[in-house]
């Protein structure tokens, strides 16, 4: 009777031992998977979902995940859309534990500069948000040209259209002030 529960002990305690290194073996995979992600890929697993992203300038915003791009995401507002690139942002709350890596390599060519030269074709009016931690500024207008890492902005009194008459200032905006652009969103057919 003592052997068989010696051997019962020695069996359980080889289980044991087998399942830890498992278990050891699983962490240890997930930790170097981890390492490959992107932050966009987080942010693709939550696309449709509510987000609230912080900045380093204080302001925090939230709304319905649309895009996670390259460099920058969408959230929408009730009426608003909103592109904050990601090195605008501190943190993030709502995002799961999950990712999705992009597929497209279209799509992973998209980046901040191609998403402000269509607002810069569209001639949307724009409310942007320049600055850090030291404070923020923002300014209403109409992107007039879009650099390799700087966009011009024609500074106007909201509601007015972008004319050479009303445009009190063209401000050079490099993207690493950039903290956010909300437009107005236009209505889908």
């Amino acid at each position: 009777m003592r052997w068989d529960a010696l051997f019962g002990d020695l069996e359980s305690q080889l289980a044991e031992a087998e399942r830890l290194a498992l278990d050891a073996e699983v962490n240890e995979r997930a930790r170097a998977e981890m390492v490959g992600l992107d932050l966009a890929d987080r942010l693709r697993a939550v696309l449709g979902c509510r987000l609230t992203v912080y900045l380093s300038s204080g302001e925090s915003f939230s709304g319905a995940l649309t895009h996670a791009g390259g460099d920058a995401l969408v959230l929408d507002e009730e009426q608003h859309q909103l592109l904050i690139p990601y090195a605008a942002a501190v943190r993030y709350t709502g995002l799961g534990r999950l990712s999705v890596a992009e597929s497209s390599s279209v799509r992973r060519g998209i980046g901040l500069a191609s998403a402000l030269r269509g607002m810069a074709r569209d001639r949307a009016e724009l409310s942007v948000l320049i600055g850090n931690a030291g404070g923020a500024l923002r300014l209403a207008g109409v992107i007039d040209r879009v650099g390799r890492d700087y966009f011009e902005l024609a500074v106007l009194t909201p509601g007015e259209a972008r004319r050479s008459h009303q445009v009190s200032q063209v401000t050079t905006i490099p993207f690493t002030a950039l903290a956010a652009i909300r437009s107005r969103r236009t209505s889908e057919i």
